[in-house]
């Protein structure tokens, strides 16, 4: 049996690579020595959306076709070696074609991402300086229309971040998907055309759709975050109009 460490002499890969030559892909550019002694495949660039790269059989192949070593060490031990070469160079397209199917995903998925992030944070803003108005003493003077702009500024941030949550939910999942691929989350977006998504706030999958929310959980869906920060801002003004009437 071959050991995981083998060395492949130049005139055993010249032979090697004239046997292999038939089942090699189509779309195989180069084959060299790597730095450290392996091999090197390189390929022309996936898009991801062909059909996945299968390494086919060899059974049939008069030249590559299993030798005992009893028969004959030599073509046992060259056959062998041929056989990883082939192993290993459909290994590395599929590596390759793993991370372009899954930035192919994310180009797809993440569409208008980047404008509903936008048009969230720009609700929570506003949300968010509603609010802090209302505890200037300009706010005493128009009370009423105060809370009233507050409010409206609560269902226009609860619907931009249902609207990001629905866009980040399909993003998860395709994280998961892709959850073997080389690529890191944020080396695959940017390769999908996404540089900024490191800003933007997306959970694990299994927290979308969920009914319920522990308080000690605090990698929360921005829906929730959202829910959570209009829940404050309600109790507060709760407060202040029971304060309100009991020094009144």
């Amino acid at each position: 049996m071959l050991s995981e460490h083998y060395t492949i002499t130049p005139d055993e890969m010249t032979e090697i690579l004239a046997r292999i030559q038939p089942h090699l892909p189509p779309y195989l550019t180069k084959i060299d020595r790597g730095q450290f002694g392996g091999l090197v495949f390189e390929f022309e660039p996936f898009t991801g959306r062909e059909p996945e790269p299968v390494r086919p059989s060899t059974r049939h192949d008069d030249r590559l076709r299993y030798v005992p070593e009893a028969d004959d060490e030599t073509e046992h031990l060259l056959r062998e070696k041929a056989g990883r070469v082939l192993d290993r160079c459909f290994e590395c397209a599929q590596e390759d074609w793993r991370n372009a199917r899954y930035v192919a995903d994310l180009r797809t998925v993440a569409e208008n991402a980047p404008a509903l992030w936008a048009a969230y944070t720009t609700e929570i803003r506003a949300l968010e300086a509603a609010d802090a108005y209302l505890r200037t003493p300009e706010a005493a003077a128009e009370w009423p229309s105060a809370v009233s702009r507050l409010i409206d500024a609560q269902g226009r941030a609860a619907a931009a971040a249902t609207a990001f949550d629905e866009r980040a939910e399909a993003i998860a999942d395709a994280h998961d998907r892709h959850v073997y691929a080389d690529l890191g989350r944020i080396e695959a977006f940017k390769a999908a055309g996404f540089p900024d998504a490191a800003d933007w706030h997306i959970t694990d999958a299994s927290s979308y759709g969920r009914s319920y929310y522990s308080d000690w959980e605090t990698h929360l869906p921005v829906t929730e975050r959202t829910r959570r920060l209009i829940q404050q801002q309600d109790s507060h003004l709760a407060k202040v109009r029971r304060l309100s009437r009991t020094t009144g």
